[in-house]
């Protein structure tokens, strides 16, 4: 273990996921492990530069691996991505004496960090928390787990109400770029159709695949849209196409929104943080920078910054399969 690191930061950025909490927790006990002092580091790197920081003991983290959001709370810098902003955050880490960052959340803040890294050689670690699992070199990010829980649920109750009134619902889930959280609740729910930004379904499709599902007796239907499908402009948009073309569906838009990012993390979410914060410390210490820790075969792996940051998670093409089978 390297002697060189006294003091170790902590700060959560981007959006927030569930299992942030977990993830704080995890780095604070795990630098208490090491007799290492920890410093939460308030609003992400708006804070660091400001110099917002707290000195943070085993007990300042007692009752918060339940908890969704982030104690820390979040920000998006503005300041920090110009040099200026950057140099003022460094000044103020070596006021504090700080010797190395441990930054949670998504591929800007990596970015953020690896530049910061590359300016002043200052040791860094990145665990990915975003729950749109967008990020290369992990299988699972942090908060990834409980959304897909928490829109299977959704998902379960606005059955309900399309097999009462023989409804088509398109239900539209976060994904900006990636459709793992729309793919999985899709199969997870039993969904009849799901929109994709990595398969262009196209509307013709979409129609005919409505119209089988019409032909074999269902009488409502469930679609789950990831919010950067590429088909229409927007979901209701698909809402108003599918409508002009089978008059005999009365078309319903759920939008989840937000809902997905909140709640309190799964068991599943908890111990990853819990494994990812004691590698993430435990790297620092062993002289490792600029990685980010991820999960891959069921073990804690370092993936450098700029490849979890250029790199493309991939979607899970055996699973675009079932789906199409299940879907009969």
């Amino acid at each position: 273990m390297s002697n060189s690191i006294k003091k170790i930061g902590v700060l959560t950025s981007g959006g927030d996921s569930p299992g942030m909490n977990a993830a704080i927790r995890s780095v604070v006990r795990a630098c208490a492990y090491h007799n290492v002092e920890c410093y939460g580091i308030y609003r992400g790197y708006e804070g660091m530069i400001e110099g917002d920081f707290v000195k943070m003991d085993a007990r300042s983290v007692k009752g918060i691996i339940n908890k969704g959001g982030t104690i820390l709370k979040s920000a998006r810098s503005q300041t920090f991505r110009t040099k200026e902003g950057r140099i003022e955050a460094h000044e103020q880490l070596k006021k504090a004496e700080i010797d190395a960052f441990v930054v949670i959340g998504g591929d800007g803040s990596f970015t953020g960090a690896m530049i910061f890294n590359q300016e002043f050689n200052f040791p860094v670690m990145g665990i990915p928390g975003t729950i749109d699992n967008d990020i290369f070199g992990t299988t699972h990010t942090l908060g990834y787990d409980t959304a897909l829980n928490t829109v299977v649920e959704a998902i379960d109750k606005i059955r309900d109400t399309a097999s009462s009134h023989n409804r088509l619902f398109f239900v539209e889930v976060m994904g900006r770029d990636v459709g793992h959280i729309a793919l999985n609740v899709g199969v997870g729910a039993g969904a009849e159709e799901i929109l994709i930004p990595e398969e262009d379904l196209g509307l013709e499709r979409l129609l005919e695949s409505l119209r089988r599902s019409k032909a074999s007796g269902k009488s409502s239907s469930i679609v789950v849209v990831a919010e950067g499908d590429k088909i229409g402009k927007n979901v209701f948009q698909l809402k108003d196409y599918v409508e002009e073309n089978m008059s005999e569906y009365e078309v319903r838009v759920s939008v989840l929104g937000h809902m997905q990012r909140g709640g309190s993390p799964t068991c599943f979410d908890r111990v990853l943080a819990s494994r990812m914060g004691v590698k993430a410390v435990e790297s620092l210490l062993a002289g490792e920078s600029n990685y980010m820790v991820g999960l891959k075969n069921d073990l804690m792996q370092l993936t450098p910054f700029d490849q979890s940051v250029k790199g493309k998670s991939k979607i899970n093409m055996e699973l675009l399969r079932v789906s199409d089978i299940m879907t009969v």
